[in-house]
Formats: C-alpha cells, structure tokens, sequence
C-alpha cells in the first residue's frame, strides 16, 4: 500500500526507501507503534540503489570471509578486533529478523535469506601463511565455532568444486570455511519490511518525491520540502525528526541540513562491475561466498568474490567488483554529483585524502582501463574452468566512500577516507545523516542510543527493545553463551545453519 496523501506533521520522517530507511521506520514503530513516519523517496520503487539485490554481495556483513576485516600485523599475527565487532552486529540484525517472523510480519525468511557456507580462499605460500595465522585466530574464539581450515586440494573441492577443478597441481592453497554463513538479498528485505511498514496506522510511504531542501523551523522541527519528479511541484512537510538515509544521496541532503556537525564532510564516489553467471549447468555446482585477498591500493568494497546469489528465487553467481570511477552519487544519479559536493569546507579535507591515497587513485584508474579479457582474466584465478559465454557483465550500484574531517585544531585542514559507516547528527539531535553502506540493524540501534538517548530508559523504550533484541546490552565478542544461544534460537526460526 502506498499512500500519496501527505502528513503535513508527521513525527519522523525518513528520507530515502533503502534499507536502512526500512530498517529504522520498522525499530521505531516496535518501540512505538503511535509514532507518524514519512518515507520519501526519488525512485518509483523502494530498494532500488544499494539495496537492490544484485548491487550487494549479500553475505549479510557477517565478517566470516572478508580477509580485509582481518588485517595482518608486522609480527604476522592476524587482528580481528574488527571481525569480531562486525560479526556480532549481524547478530542484531538476525535477532530484529527473527522477531518479526515470529510476530507474522515476515511469512517466510526464505523470502530474503538463506543458508550459504562463507569461504575464505588463497593460493600462494605467502597467502597460505596469513591464512592459516587468520584461523588460528578465529577458531578458538566462540563467535567463530565450526570454522574449518584445509590445504588439502581434494577436502576444498568437496566445498567448493569450481575454485579447484582445472587448477594447477602443486600450487600452495589454503580455504577456510564455515557453514552457518547466509546469502541474504536486502532488495526482497526492503521490500517485505516496507511492505509490513505500509500496513500499519501512522505510516505513509512516497514514491518519485525527492527531497529538495531541508530547513529549520522556529519551533525546532524540520521543514522538509519535497518534488514531485514527474510535474516539480513542491509541498514541505514539518518532523521532529529527520533520518536521511539515502545512501549515496545522503551527503548532498546533509550539506542542505546545514548543521555544523555536517561541516567539512565530502565523498569518493566508486562504482562497481559484476560478472553474472544465470546457467543452471554451473550455478548449480557452487554453493558458497568464495572471497579471496584484494589487490594492493584497492578499497575494501573490491575484494574479490565468487558467490551464489539466489534472487528472486533464482540461483546465480556472482564474481567481483571491479572497481571503477564515476562522478555519480547514486546509479540513477547525475554525473554533476560529485562536483555539486564540494564546498570551501570539504575541499581541503578531499585534497588531503588524495594525497595519502595514491595507491588507491593508481587502482582505480588501472580498473577502469582494464579490458574486458583482463576482467575475465581474474575471474579464471578463482574459477580456472569458467567460459566466457556463460557471463555477462551487469553494473552494480555506485559507493559513497566518506571524507571525513579529521584535523585536531582545524578539523577543516585534514580528512581520512573512511570505509565503513559514519552517522552524523545535529547537536540537538532532531537530524541524522547515515554515510556509507553498511545495511545492519545495529546502525538503527547506534541511531537510537545517540538521538533518542532520553527515551532508551527502563520506563521508557528499553524494554519493548529488550524484547526485539534480546541481548541488547550483553557484549557478544565477551559473553559466549549469550552467543551461543541467540544463533541457536534464530537459525531455526530463520531456516539457516547453526552448529
């Protein structure tokens, strides 16, 4: 259901039909079922950008495969400080799930998620060593019980026939493994929990409406002035609240907000290429998120994977990104965006960033000149067997990757790429920007604990909290039965693996 009549009041209002947009609207209304959102959004549909399926991996963040999440100290050791934290975020996130199949919102989690082994895969003796050293690691910590490890050829292709099948013998090799890794397609979630969003009293959903301008009122709200991008007509609604999670769009809307904490922000936009594979004969045979090592200088977003994907029912696979460089905020963005960003505030903070990325910058040009003979060339390194007639080549979504401020004094005089997720909020709290692409249910936790603090009390929102997250409050990475029993009570009501 979408409703196109306007609440010229509404409570919150949330920018953007992605989905974390999805995800906050729907903490909100299981905190408070009176609250009155608005959703606005530029597309004809929800969960078209980021979300879409086939514009994300889908391994849920889980941090199972992603080597980057686990770098390598000088002494060889392996860090995963951050794996760990990534990992038991996703926790969050299966908990809301669960909480909303058990209450009928979602029918079936089969709809959007489903069971996939996460592989980490390396060949080289140097890589061997760095994977082995990750293991040891990860495997004696509760948060990774039932990682598997081999350098056996033959144990490796009974995970993953296609990485080993045509390979040269002798190769030092090495694959890590653990069976209770997901594929989880968030264009089917947004879809299902805008869907339950649009059922209820005291929520409204706009299609094709762009936010244009955002300006505060004396009385503390939001003006928030929307167009129709059929006819530009223009209507402003008011809000005590503002989220803006607009993806790649999400910059531009906060420099509108004009708050001080918005100061000095700017963005690198990077898009990405797929290789997809729709033949049966091969998808078939390959039932893993197979991630490899990222070349030197390259950002995160561009590890290198093999992944089933099942989307829409059917199942595929997946190999990529190769990165490359757009001026474009968004996929269906303008190629002005990036231009239209900078400010006399962020401008230093970018040029700073530059200068400390170079390795990134030669990357990035040497993705885009990269042939189509090159790209296939990469995807034979983790499928040696692969025709080239079973692929074809789609364009993922564009990635906002954050310039942040960072100067000590001067905060305008410096800046750092930032990777993962960054929220910005007004002083008083009646606005926040989400920055970057990170889809979990933990960031509308983080956006409650800084901008709804007051209402997070014992008499107030925690328990209904308690009671959708249950472990809120209890440190997963510490408290191993805790652990333990949250993913053995949601893997059944999900339909996914737990050992």
């Amino acid at each position: 259901m979408v409703d196109m009549s306007y609440d010229d009041n509404p409570d919150v209002v949330l920018i953007g039909a992605g989905i974390m947009s999805a995800t906050f609207g729907t903490v909100l209304k299981e905190l408070e079922p009176s609250l009155r959102l608005a959703m606005f959004e530029t597309l004809h549909d929800c969960g078209l950008e980021s979300s879409q399926g086939w514009n994300n991996a889908g391994t849920g963040h889980a941090a199972n495969c992603e080597l980057n999440y686990t770098p390598q100290r000088a002494d060889g050791s392996v860090d995963i400080a951050k794996a760990l934290e990534v990992n038991t975020e996703f926790d969050i996130s299966r908990q809301l799930w669960a909480h909303l199949v058990r209450k009928g919102e979602i029918p079936d989690p089969r709809a959007f998620i489903h069971p996939c082994p996460h592989m980490s895969f390396v060949w080289g003796a140097e890589n061997v060593a760095f994977l082995k050293a990750r293991y040891a690691e990860m495997s004696e910590h509760h948060c990774y019980h039932g990682m598997e490890y081999s350098e056996d050829p033959q144990v490796i292709k009974g995970w993953a026939p296609l990485i080993i099948e045509g390979r040269a013998a002798g190769e030092p090799i090495a694959a890590t493994r653990i069976i209770t890794g997901t594929d989880v397609d968030y264009g089917a979630l947004t879809h299902l929990l805008v869907r339950q969003l649009a059922m209820q009293p005291g929520f409204a959903v706009h299609y094709n409406r762009k936010v244009v301008a955002l300006d505060r009122v004396d009385d503390g709200r939001w003006a928030v002035t929307v167009e129709d991008t059929y006819d530009a007509t223009r209507q402003t609604v008011t809000a005590k609240f503002v989220f803006i999670g607009a993806g790649g769009g999400s910059l531009p809307l906060l420099q509108a907000s004009k708050i001080p904490e918005g100061r000095g922000y700017g963005g690198f936009p990077v898009s990405g290429i797929w290789l997809r594979c729709d033949v049966d004969a091969v998808s078939e045979r390959h039932h893993a998120k197979v991630y490899g090592k990222a070349a030197s200088g390259s950002p995160p977003m561009s590890v290198p994977h093999l992944d089933t994907r099942i989307i829409g029912g059917k199942r595929s696979l997946l190999f990529g990104p190769y990165a490359g460089f757009s001026t474009r905020f968004l996929k269906h963005g303008s190629l002005t965006d990036l231009f239209t960003a900078l400010t006399p505030q962020n401008i230093v903070p970018l040029l700073d960033v530059a200068k400390d990325n170079v390795a990134l910058t030669e990357y990035l040009v040497g993705q885009v000149l990269q042939s189509s003979a090159h790209q296939f060339a990469t995807l034979k390194g983790y499928f040696p067997k692969a025709m080239k007639k079973d692929w074809t080549e789609a364009v993922a979504d564009q990635r906002v990757q954050t310039i942040k401020p960072t100067g000590e004094n001067n905060p305008l005089k410096q800046g750092r790429l930032e990777f993962g997720t960054e929220l910005v909020a007004s002083a008083d709290n009646s606005l926040c920007a989400l920055l970057g692409a990170s889809p979990g249910a933990f960031i509308a936790v983080e956006v409650l604990e800084k901008c709804f603090a007051d209402r997070l009390t014992p008499e107030g929102w925690l328990p209904r909290l308690q009671t959708v997250i249950p472990t809120y409050g209890i440190d997963l990475k510490q408290d191993a039965e805790a652990c333990r029993r949250t993913r053995a009570e949601t893997a059944p009501i999900l339909k996914i693996e737990n050992i």
